[in-house]
């Protein structure tokens, strides 16, 4: 852990001790000690970007803000995806050394099955029966061979099959494999799971607590999706002020940043072009927000180097027979 991560300045600080409403000593024994392999305690993402426009609005506004990304994911799935859009946003994102993800499917929330629709929601994104894992498997092939670097996944059996292929040299060996919000684990026993089953980052609800994220990080160093705005279909949670203490607690951590009151977008198409490009523009913008609070605080000094996208040696379950 940096001396930046344990000096920064809390929201309100200096004032709130002047009037006598100082807040507890932070407590080293709570801070991530992990980092990204080749240093740094966070790295950024902007997700729902739909297809190659969305991109060139996302990058053309992180330009004008000073926004750097690491990560661009996509959330409608590869397969709504033509090869020669997905060909131009591979493009666009190495020319810029940022990664992209892209989302495989089919998943269960678009799939014929009942439970997903019922009071509990039952089975939720995961990939209902043989052949929409096979589906995923060809999203994932296709993706891979176009030149995508990084896979999202929203189903356990899913996520093992491709890491298995990534083994196998069906996809290539440096394939990410993100998992989705959607699915997130909301403990450090499953959580654990995930990366044993092969995840290289692991998205968790933007509503688990600080001390949440610490229980994580005592049994897994592997790195963290968290929305510091959250959709509203994931709760709709602004987390602004609370961004310096979400990377000294989850590091090594990818600040997400999504968009509250905003309309569903998935799956994207012309007919909701204008929405869409919106508020791509608005997540670049809300970006800068957290990153200007980080400035503020003085806690933005342990950014990842821009380009680095690897996880770093984690732990995995055997994949012998």
């Amino acid at each position: 852990m940096t001396d930046s991560a344990t000096a920064a300045r809390r929201p309100g600080e200096q004032a709130l001790a002047t009037l006598g409403l100082a807040g507890p000593a932070l407590s080293s024994a709570d801070a991530s000690p992990h980092t990204f392999p080749g240093g740094g305690r966070w790295r950024t993402e902007i997700p729902s970007c739909e297809g190659p426009e969305a991109l060139a609005v996302v990058l053309k506004e992180s330009s004008r803000l000073d926004v750097p990304i690491h990560r661009i994911s996509q959330g409608s799935g590869i397969w709504m995806l033509t090869d020669a859009e997905i060909t131009e946003m591979v493009e666009a994102t190495r020319a810029r050394d940022i990664e992209l993800c892209l989302f495989t499917g089919p998943r269960g929330t678009w799939d014929i099955g009942g439970s997903v629709r019922s009071d509990s929601r039952g089975a939720g994104l995961r990939a209902r029966g043989h052949d929409a894992v096979a589906g995923c498997v060809e999203d994932a092939v296709r993706a891979t061979e176009l030149g995508v670097q990084c896979l999202l996944v929203a189903d356990e059996g899913v996520l093992w099959t491709l890491h298995r292929a990534r083994q196998e040299g069906i996809v290539p060996a440096d394939t990410t494999l993100k998992v989705s919000a959607l699915v997130g684990p909301v403990n450090p026993a499953s959580y654990a799971v995930y990366e044993r089953l092969g995840a290289d980052s692991v998205n968790v609800p933007s509503d688990l607590t600080l001390h949440h994220l610490t229980e994580i990080r005592r049994v897994s160093a592997a790195p963290m999706d968290m929305y510091i705005e959250a959709p509203d279909d994931l709760g709709g949670y602004v987390r602004m002020y609370e961004v310096a203490e979400l990377i000294r607690r989850g590091a090594p951590l990818y600040l997400k940043f999504g968009l509250s009151k905003a309309p569903g977008i998935y799956p994207y198409g012309t007919h909701l072009r204008d929405v869409t490009l919106d508020t791509a523009r608005e997540r670049v913008r809300r970006g800068r927000l957290a990153l200007d609070l980080l400035a503020r605080h003085g806690a933005d000094g342990d950014m990842a180097p821009l380009g680095s996208r690897l996880p770093g040696s984690l732990n995995r379950f055997p994949t012998g027979a």
